[in-house]
């Protein structure tokens, strides 16, 4: 769903098949005070990024307080101004979710992803949706102002061609660890 800015939703909690996840209206609230903030439940509806990292949340974090956002059209300055403000001590997780690239053959997939792959350990935040769908929100983590201090480690880099068989038209997927 095509939107400007960063979504939050309106509800109180989030279900899974482990229970539910209570979603801290608290920080929803301070940031629906920044300009490129929204309640936009509509944005969530189809949104399958977070339903993918919840329930392994769950069974690492056990009870924890949530803050889904789905990053639009954002520039990166305004994606890091959210990330900033949300960013707590050793207690806050942040995680961004994104593919890389997406339908392209196997070998061509490995070369464009690995070239993103040396991008994001480099903290750059110029990625294009043609390197990674969740690129502004990727960017918008580079630049942030708590980001600068950590080391990017780069934890693996794959695509559906190593999973999944077939790869005349593959998905990017890396996993990436800052610290």
């Amino acid at each position: 769903m095509p939107f400007r800015g960063l979504a939050a939703p309106s509800s109180d909690t989030f279900l899974t098949p482990l229970g539910p996840v209570a979603i801290d209206v608290e920080a929803v609230e301070r940031l629906l005070a920044l300009s490129q903030v929204h309640m936009l439940d509509e944005a969530h509806r189809q949104e399958h990024s977070l339903e993918v990292h919840l329930p392994f949340l769950q069974a690492t974090l056990g009870e924890f307080r949530l803050v889904p956002l789905v990053v639009g059209h954002c520039g990166p300055d305004r994606v890091a101004t959210v990330i900033d403000a949300l960013w707590g001590g050793p207690e806050t997780l942040i995680v961004v979710s994104s593919d890389l690239s997406h339908f392209l053959p196997y070998g061509e997939a490995r070369d464009m992803d690995g070239d993103t792959c040396r991008r994001i350990i480099g903290k750059c935040s110029s990625l294009t949706g043609e390197q990674a769908c969740g690129a502004c929100a990727i960017n918008g983590l580079m630049r942030a102002r708590h980001c600068q201090a950590l080391t990017v480690e780069a934890i693996d880099l794959r695509n559906s061609g190593d999973t999944a068989g077939d790869r005349r038209r593959v998905v990017g997927y890396g996993a990436f660890l800052l610290h």
